[in-house]
């Protein structure tokens, strides 16, 4: 097994309201709904002031192999500003995908800005030779989801993309 790895960071003013963009980045049953390649996120305890959520993804194939990635991720919320994520599987539990990154939220005039940092990590039985493949895969795939998520979410809020 190898472990391969790809971030993506994007920031954009949406034309919402902080608190709007925040019931949905917080809600586990809308998320998959707007985010493509995501099923369903089981919402599991609450320790120290984080929830832990399991993200259950689609089916993928990265060169040829395929995968069904399940994670859990340690969620830290700073109401109305900042979800803080890193990937904390159950103790006897192997996961052989994860997640860190976070997503920040700040008033922007009538809208808000709202930035996202998202670093994925998998492990799959290829050879690290195929990396930089790997990574590109990974690259293309994030970028899709993230698109689509965007679009989703503002149709979801009502709202179109702001000119900045």
């Amino acid at each position: 097994m190898s472990r391969f790895s790809a971030t993506t960071e994007s920031e954009a003013v949406v034309p919402a309201p902080r608190e709007r963009i925040w019931e949905v980045l917080t809600d586990p049953v809308l998320l998959p709904q707007l985010t493509p390649l995501l099923r369903r996120i089981e919402v599991g305890d609450v320790e120290d002031g984080a929830e832990y959520w399991r993200w259950h993804l689609v089916g993928l194939s990265v060169l040829g192999v395929g995968i069904t990635p399940v994670f859990t991720e340690r969620m830290v919320f700073t109401e109305g500003k900042r979800i803080d994520y890193t990937h904390a599987p159950p103790a006897g539990v192997t996961e052989r995908t994860g997640a860190e990154g976070w997503y920040a939220l700040a008033d922007a005039g009538e809208g808000t800005h709202l930035s996202i940092s998202l670093t994925l990590d998998v492990e799959l039985p290829l050879s690290r030779l195929a990396a930089p493949a790997v990574r590109t895969v990974m690259s293309a795939t994030m970028k899709t989801m993230g698109d689509r998520f965007s679009a989703n979410l503002l149709r979801h809020l009502g709202v179109g993309p702001s000119r900045r």
